[in-house]
């Protein structure tokens, strides 16, 4: 059964609207003919953030306010679309943000946070050690720590789902990227209150195979490491809650290359001359790795987000992969 309710989630998308418009949906005939099968591609490039994000910021900060009226102060962390999605939302409801990064952050994601007020902080070699400092730092001094996963964001970033299943008909399947899990589990809750029978495929990539092995086990599996130049989908400690639906609700998990994104960056390109980050790639890269399997279907694909920087994705064009970190 649902956390929330489909009430709730329009309630959440309504909330969504009062900034953003929904993202489209389109099949392009190009990706039709190389892959074999109806690909439905949704944008959730084309948002203020340039990812799909910032719909769970919005209302996750719209809840809060209403909670706690004189909050301080709120601080998360991030690679990116995440911290971008709180910088946005706190800007808005005038409230100050610290978003803590790892060293050698991609500069074009920290430079947009910043640009919409927020304080950055570099700590760690990587995503979680990040995370673990923000929260210290947090509980220090009485702010309010944004964690990556819960059901306000969850409630918020559905909104996605509830525009791309009411918009195409009989989906038989969609692949996602997963990185802490709101997208994937948006899906599941969405495609439940409708009562359809969608598969929800997770994507990650082989580099970061936290949430893979969590997968296959039925419970977070902590990975060592998560070297993957896909910020969105490079963790390493998955969260219980977000495990628990996407075993009960996701037909598969597939893994992807770091060269299998890349190709599929390019494809988007080629195909549709749209700008995908490599988590945005992701669940293309899936469903090329899948075609024969998905052969004359009716595919989603969730393009969650655009950001990546001038001279990574020149190197992506040109044939390339980029290095992680």
């Amino acid at each position: 059964m649902s956390r929330i309710t489909l009430e709730e989630l329009d309630q959440a998308a309504a909330l969504v609207y009062r900034v953003m418009s929904p993202t489209p949906q389109f099949a392009w005939p190009k990706l039709r003919k190389r892959i074999g099968s109806s690909v439905w591609v949704k944008h959730e490039n084309h948002t203020p953030t340039g990812a799909f994000k910032v719909r769970g910021g919005l209302v996750y900060m719209d809840r809060l306010m209403r909670a706690q009226p004189k909050i301080a102060g709120v601080v998360s962390a991030t690679r990116g679309n995440h911290g971008q999605s709180i910088s946005f939302a706190a800007a808005r409801a005038g409230v100050p943000a610290t978003i803590y990064v790892p060293y050698g952050n991609s500069p074009d994601q920290n430079g947009s946070m910043a640009a919409f007020g927020a304080k950055l902080v570099e700590f760690g070699k990587d995503f979680d050690e990040a995370k673990h400092e923000a929260h210290r730092v947090a509980a220090a001094q009485n702010l309010h720590f944004i964690t990556s996963f819960n059901w306000d964001l969850v409630a918020g970033v559905a909104s996605y789902a509830l525009e791309l299943f009411r918009a195409v008909e009989k989906l038989d399947a969609v692949y996602v990227g997963v990185g802490m899990g709101s997208g994937i589990c948006g899906l599941i809750t969405v495609r439940d209150l409708l009562g359809l029978k969608t598969e929800i495929i997770g994507v990650g990539a082989v580099n970061a195979p936290a949430t893979a092995l969590s997968f296959d086990a039925g419970k977070p599996v902590t990975a060592p490491s998560a070297r993957t130049f896909a910020d969105g989908i490079a963790t390493r400690e998955p969260v219980a809650d977000a495990i628990e639906m996407i075993y009960r609700g996701a037909a598969r998990f597939v893994k992807v290359s770091e060269d299998e994104m890349a190709e599929a960056m390019r494809v988007y390109y080629d195909d549709a001359h749209q700008v995908a980050e490599g988590a945005g790639a992701a669940p293309l890269a899936a469903l090329l790795q899948e075609r024969g399997r998905m052969a004359g279907k009716n595919v989603g694909v969730i393009l969650s987000g655009g950001n990546i920087e001038r001279a990574r994705f020149s190197e992506v064009l040109a044939g390339g992969t980029p290095k992680a970190g």
